[in-house]
């Protein structure tokens, strides 16, 4: 079982790991992405120093990624320890699918922030909640212009839809795994909090980096 549950991180974790910013702005552009602008390897950073395809791209497969590894945790759930809920195995999935976001070893542990890849993690986990939270994200992106600020309001709000519109079965563990996501993109957002309060944040389609 112990076993199990390690098979299931790993892989979990290995998918999350992927750096696809910093691989995408390398084959296309010959540019390190953590050399320029926050020198960070999620979508904002490279759609500013990438371009625009580049960084619509960079989401779509961070969110693809993180929806594929909690099905890929499910499905090794259900066939490597198929007494233990399903649930489960996906909240261990998601967890370390956003770490290996985060603190990728092909980076020496540096990554990204997990917004698109916790978003993908959300689509799987809790569906109508995660679509419920990026139409808060895109309200707060259309009035103030600020993806940090869109992305930390958005993470609380998921945790409000998460609680009142399960899709399914939604035992505490799995909540709290969703609650220490949320919680992990909101601290790796800790510089542009301070930023905002600062009122130095730069705002989408500022040419400065954030």
């Amino acid at each position: 079982m112990i076993l199990a549950h390690i098979a299931i991180a790993v892989a979990a974790y290995l998918l999350g790991s992927i750096p696809t910013g910093y691989l995408l702005v390398r084959i296309f552009r010959s540019q390190d992405i953590r050399s320029v602008g926050s020198g960070n390897i999620g979508a904002t950073n490279v759609l500013r120093h990438g371009g625009k395809i580049l960084g619509i791209l960079t989401f779509f497969l961070d969110v693809l990624k993180g929806s594929a590894a909690v099905w890929l945790g499910g499905l090794l759930g259900a066939w490597l320890m198929p007494t233990v809920p399903l649930r489960d195995a996906q909240a261990l999935a998601a967890l370390f699918a956003v770490l290996g976001h985060m603190y990728t070893c092909w980076l020496h542990f540096h990554g990204g922030k997990g917004v698109a890849t916790g978003f993908g993690v959300f689509l799987v986990a809790s569906p109508w909640a995660a679509l419920a939270a990026i139409g808060v994200f895109a309200v707060i992106l259309i009035l103030f212009r600020y993806v940090s600020l869109g992305s930390i309001v958005a993470s609380l709000a998921f945790l409000i839809f998460a609680w009142f519109i399960p899709p399914g079965p939604h035992p505490p563990v799995f909540y709290a795994v969703e609650c220490i996501i949320a919680v992990l993109i909101i601290v790796k957002h800790h510089t542009n909090i301070r930023r905002l309060i600062n009122g130095t944040e730069h705002k989408l389609g500022a040419k400065k980096p954030a």
